[in-house]
């Protein structure tokens, strides 16, 4: 069959809004700038205590799609646990610290990147997701906590931005 015909149905489409933002988060994310601030200017072996339900590695988002759950409903999980990463991140960070910055740009592509999905309401969403995402924002989630390295949440963060965003935004793999 046509790969075209494919590519409409099996994904629903991204906002032009959200592939923009997607593609500035590409360019942040290149591996060198990810090895720089997120392993170079931390302390070997350095991690952060993130909730088990905040790593979202491709392997999940496999998981999830084989269980039918729709693609705009990935990209709304993906973007609350990517968020959170980042802010976790940013708030082990000192001002003068040389990543601060850098974190502090993340933070602002996907606080832009809220506003695309805040037109999502809960009820669009399935609810095997609606639940990841109540579980990551609740307080008590913290006694299931993982330590993980900075650069591994950005990692992923990656990794399943250009499986969720690769074909309806066209993200190449530069």
């Amino acid at each position: 069959g046509c790969p075209g015909v494919l590519a409409v149905l099996g994904l629903e489409a991204a906002a032009p809004g959200e592939c923009e933002l997607t593609r500035l988060l590409q360019d942040k994310l290149q591996y060198e700038m990810r090895l720089q601030y997120m392993k170079h200017y931390f302390p070997i072996d350095y991690t952060v205590q993130v909730q088990y339900e905040e790593v979202l590695r491709p392997s999940n988002i496999t998981r999830l799609r084989n269980g039918t759950v729709s693609e705009a409903a990935l990209r709304y999980l993906w973007f609350h646990v990517s968020s959170q990463a980042v802010l976790r991140i940013h708030e082990v960070l000192p001002e003068k610290h040389p990543s601060w910055k850098y974190t502090q740009e993340l933070c602002q592509l996907f606080d832009a990147l809220g506003k695309e999905y805040s037109k999502y309401r809960q009820t669009d969403v399935d609810t095997v997701v609606a639940d990841l995402v109540k579980l990551i924002h609740s307080a008590g989630a913290e006694s299931r906590s993982k330590a993980v390295r900075p650069k591994a949440l950005l990692d992923n963060c990656l990794k399943v931005m250009r499986m969720l965003y690769g074909v309806p935004c066209e993200l190449g793999s530069r």
